[in-house]
Order: C-alpha cells, then sequence, then structure tokens
C-alpha cells in the first residue's frame, strides 16, 4: 500500500481498476466528454425536482392536500396519514447541494486515486439508487426514506459524479480546459431542461384518480440514468503518464500551467486556494438566491404589466391575472436557465482564449455593475431590458462554475485537481444556504413593512452587486502558487507509478471525431436538444 493509499498490486486488478482504463494508442479524446456529458446530464436532475413539489404536496389526497394544522417538521417526516407541505419538501434540495459539497471534498482524493470508471459507477449507483429509494419513500409515504434516499444518497452521487468527468477531461484538454470543462458542467445546468418536462410528462401519465405517479416516475428516470450514467463511466479512459496532444509543444502558457502539481494535502497552505474558495462562494451566492425566486420577481415588480394590465399591482390580481402572470414568470425561468447553461461553455471556452483571472473579473466586475446599478434602474420600466440583464447574469453565474476546474488546474496542476476541486466545491454548500437566506430574508422583511412592486428588490440587488465587487478585488489578489508547494520531481513519479503503472504511451490525439465519437455525441445531443425545445416552447410566452 503506497502512501497515496493505491495497492500496489491492483495494476491488473479488476475492470473498473484505473490501470485497466488507461487509454491505449490512437484513442480519441473526442469520446470522453460525450462520457462526461452522459453523466453530468443525469445528475443535473437535481436542479429540476421542483416539478415533484406540488404533486407529493397532495399526494394522499389527490385533488385536494390533506392538511395537518401544527404539524412539526419531525411529525411531518414520519407521518402516513398527513400531506407534505412543500416546505418539508424542499430541504430535499438543500440536502443535494450541501452533500454534494462534502461528498466531493470527502472523496476527492479517492477518485484520483482509482480513477473515473469507478467513481463513476459508485456515482450512478448512488444517485440512481437514491432515487429508488426515494421511491419507496414515495410508495409508503415516509419522508425521512426521500430525504435519505433521494436527498442524501444521492446527494452523495452528485458530489462524485460532479468531479469525475471534469478532473478527466482537464487531463485529456490540457491545450482547451476551459472549453472541456465547460461542455461537462453545461450539461449538468441542461440536466434539468431534459429532466424536468420529461417528469411533467411522466407524471401524467402514471396519475389517476387513486394517485399522482411520482413514485413510478422516479423508478423510470432512476431507470434512464443508470443506463446512462454507466454507459458514460465504462467509456471513460485516462490519458497515459507522459502523454501530450500534438502540438502542445507551441502553446507555452499551457505547458507551463502543466509543467508542477500542487500536492492535495498542500492545496488547502495556500492562499490561492482559499481565494478562489471565496471567490466561487461569492459569485455562487450573488446569483443562486435571486435565481431560486426569479419568477414572482418579475411577477411582483411588473405586475399588471405582464398580462396587459399596466397600472395594476401584483398584490390585486385574481387567480386568473395570477395564472397568466405565473406563465410569463415560468417563462423567464426557462429563459435563464438556458443562459445559465449557454454561459457555462460560453465563459469557460473564453477563458481560454482570455485567461482565468481576467475572465473571472470580467464576469465579476460586469455582474456587480448590472446588480447594483442597472438591476435598480430597470426595475418596472423596460421588461425586455430587466430580463435580458437577468439572462447575462445567469450566464456568468454558470460561467463561474465552468471556469473553476480549468483555474484551479492552472495555479495547482492537474494530478489532484479533481480533489482539489471537490474541496473547493464545500463554497457552494455554503452559498446555497447564504444566498437564499439573503435573499429571502431582505425579501420577507420588505414585504412586512408594507413594501411592494419595483421598490421590493432594490436593497437586494445593491447587496448582491456588492458581493459581486468583493470577488472582483478577491479575484485580482491571485497570484500563480509559491514554488515551494510544488512537488519535486521524485514525488511526482511517485505518485504516477503508485495509480499509472502501464508505461507511457503515445496516444494520438485523432481530433477528428470519426463514426464512433459522431455516435456518442448523437447520444447526448438528441436529449439536449429536445429538451431545448421544450424550454423554448415554455419561453415563447415571452414573445407574446
Amino acid at each position: 500500500m503506497t502512501k497515496d493509499g493505491a495497492t500496489s498490486g491492483s495494476a491488473a486488478g479488476g475492470f473498473l481498476d484505473r490501470a485497466r482504463s488507461i487509454a491505449p494508442p490512437g484513442f480519441n479524446r473526442w469520446l470522453v466528454p460525450p462520457c462526461a456529458l452522459a453523466i453530468h446530464l443525469c445528475i443535473g436532475m437535481a436542479y429540476g425536482f421542483s416539478v415533484f413539489w406540488l404533486p407529493l404536496s397532495h399526494a394522499i389526497g389527490i385533488a385536494d392536500p390533506v392538511a395537518c394544522p401544527g404539524m412539526t417538521l419531525g411529525q411531518a417526516l414520519v407521518t402516513t396519514r398527513c400531506d407534505w407541505r412543500v416546505s418539508d419538501l424542499v430541504w430535499i434540495y438543500s440536502i443535494f447541494f450541501v452533500v454534494l459539497g462534502v461528498s466531493a471534498a470527502l472523496w476527492g482524493g479517492w477518485l484520483e486515486r482509482v480513477g473515473p470508471r469507478k467513481a463513476g459507477v459508485v456515482a450512478a449507483c448512488a444517485w440512481c439508487g437514491g432515487i429508488a429509494i426515494g421511491a419507496i419513500g414515495v410508495s409508503v409515504h415516509q419522508l425521512w426514506l426521500l430525504w435519505l434516499g433521494t436527498g442524501l444518497i444521492g446527494g452523495i452521487g452528485l458530489g462524485i459524479g460532479y468531479i469525475s468527468p471534469v478532473s478527466t477531461l482537464i487531463k485529456w484538454f490540457p491545450d482547451k480546459r476551459g472549453m472541456a470543462t465547460g461542455m461537462a458542467i453545461m450539461g449538468f445546468g441542461g440536466g434539468a431542461m431534459i429532466g424536468s418536462p420529461l417528469a411533467d410528462k411522466l407524471m401524467k401519465h402514471f396519475a389517476d384518480a387513486s394517485q399522482i405517479g411520482v413514485w413510478q416516475t422516479f423508478l423510470v428516470l432512476a431507470t434512464i440514468y443508470v443506463a446512462f450514467m454507466m454507459a458514460g463511466a465504462l467509456g471513460f479512459r485516462v490519458p497515459p503518464t507522459g502523454w501530450a496532444p500534438a502540438g502542445q509543444g507551441s502553446l507555452p502558457e499551457v505547458a507551463a500551467a502543466s509543467g508542477f502539481h500542487v500536492h492535495l494535502k498542500d492545496a488547502h497552505r495556500t492562499p490561492q486556494f482559499w481565494l478562489v474558495w471565496v471567490v466561487l462562494l461569492l459569485n455562487v451566492s450573488a446569483s443562486i438566491g435571486i435565481i431560486g425566486i426569479a419568477s414572482p420577481m418579475l411577477q411582483e415588480i411588473f405586475g399588471g404589466r405582464l398580462i396587459d394590465h399596466p397600472g395594476q399591482l401584483f398584490a390585486a390580481f385574481a387567480d386568473a391575472d395570477k395564472k397568466a402572470a405565473a406563465t410569463v414568470g415560468a417563462g423567464f425561468v426557462g429563459v435563464i436557465s438556458l443562459f445559465n447553461i449557454a454561459g457555462r461553455f460560453f465563459w469557460a471556452s473564453s477563458s481560454d482564449r482570455l485567461g482565468r483571472k481576467p475572465t473571472y473579473a470580467i464576469m465579476t466586475a460586469l455582474g456587480a455593475l448590472l446588480y447594483g446599478l442597472a438591476a435598480p434602474a430597470l426595475a418596472d420600466r423596460s421588461i425586455g431590458l430587466f430580463i435580458l440583464l437577468f439572462c447575462v447574469c445567469a450566464s456568468m453565474y454558470g460561467g463561474g462554475f465552468a471556469t473553476v476546474p480549468a483555474y484551479l488546474a492552472d495555479l495547482f496542476g492537474t494530478r489532484f485537481v479533481g480533489a482539489i476541486h471537490g474541496r473547493i466545491l464545500t463554497a457552494w454548500s455554503v452559498a446555497g444556504v447564504l444566498g437564499p437566506y439573503l435573499v429571502t430574508t431582505m425579501r420577507d422583511d420588505r414585504m412586512a413593512r408594507g413594501i411592494a412592486g419595483d421598490q421590493l428588490y432594490q436593497p437586494i440587488y445593491w447587496v448582491l452587486g456588492g458581493l459581486l465587487a468583493a470577488a472582483f478585488l478577491l479575484n485580482l489578489a491571485i497570484r500563480p502558487v509559491d514554488s515551494r508547494f510544488h512537488m519535486a520531481a521524485g514525488e511526482r513519479a511517485g505518485v504516477a507509478a503508485a495509480t499509472d503503472p502501464a508505461p507511457a504511451t503515445a496516444v494520438l490525439p485523432a481530433d477528428r471525431l470519426g463514426a464512433t465519437a459522431l455516435l456518442a455525441w448523437a447520444a447526448v445531443c438528441l436529449p439536449i436538444a429536445w429538451g431545448i425545445y421544450q424550454t423554448l416552447a415554455k419561453a415563447a410566452v415571452l414573445l407574446k
């Protein structure tokens, strides 16, 4: 057993061992991104679980919820006769992203030792197994089982499944790190775009007068997801030690960024680690809370203007008006989701040309201006410009996620980037609590004071702009990691020998797609195209 936990006798071990997944000569690296997308498109459904809240809130009453006034959260966890409240169910969403960050941090080092194939299989079992356990919880009406399966066990699958493709792509694309990670993380943002409308159609198919169709939908989704995730995991290959793509010698900036590695045990001792952690925390906190209430925000600010009733306040809407406004709000959320997804690829790819630090500087500075100045100025004025503003902000929210893995690879090298990325993602867990808390607390306080309409959100925008301004300044302070933290040549060789016992062999880059790669890309692009169509169909209401 080596000091990194790798067993020397495992080189010829099972099919899932890292040594068995080292790419053979002539392997086409463009086969790896579809494998990454297959995993991220499945686990990205975590963003879309809100589609289940309302049906689950009347799982017993079916037509009308069976309410139990005064029921505590503890009672809700075990009740079999009362319907769950939406506030009881949304805890699953919080559990998802807290556990994602924690599990990514805990098992990031293990991922680097065992490789992406085994990690992908474990992620598939945890994510899909968790959903299946959640289906049992729904069928027997036990909320604690839903929390345990879908939230906790599924969240572990989220964390491992999130970082394993990213770590692999960074190693395969040292010349296009931002583009590669942008492709994978774009899939995570797009998972809900596919999963939510699919789940809605499945629930309608299974629902009848005696059931809401959620547990059946869970099982169908788990079956689909396990097939896609297993295909992605088993398709993973890792480059052999010493591999480099053709032409890298002509890219001195890439060679310089790849010529050293910082060990996982030393990464958190550097100021760069904590600066990136706080920058990500602030960037995510500034957007995640406001995106979560995007639909009611648009309705409360513009009121009757959304439904051709100028001057009418949202509080005075009749039921029919509320339904019409909610349709517009749903279209707004759909457009935001598209920009969130596209921004992950756009900003991360742009960072290959601009550099990671300048890209983050642009995103945080522009975000601070849009939130702090433009959003308050546009409130209750131009609906189109207001929507465009938040679409740009959503693109930078996604761009921050997608760019940070490449940023870490530039700062710390690629050897432990998956594990370091996993630890950085704990910032996401904190932001998932901090951002919504700031926004909802300020919103509820102002509503309690009788403030409404275009004045309700202005101080919130200023606070969010301040968070991004702080992120801008902290990003400027990031410098290259001091050479004293770089692994010595002997230490690098020892780590490589422990995890990659096969000799380094030349692997042709084969940058042309080829028939096999085209089929793999089609398998992931067709569901994405369907999801985009569904989203645009909902967003079309904004053009009316």
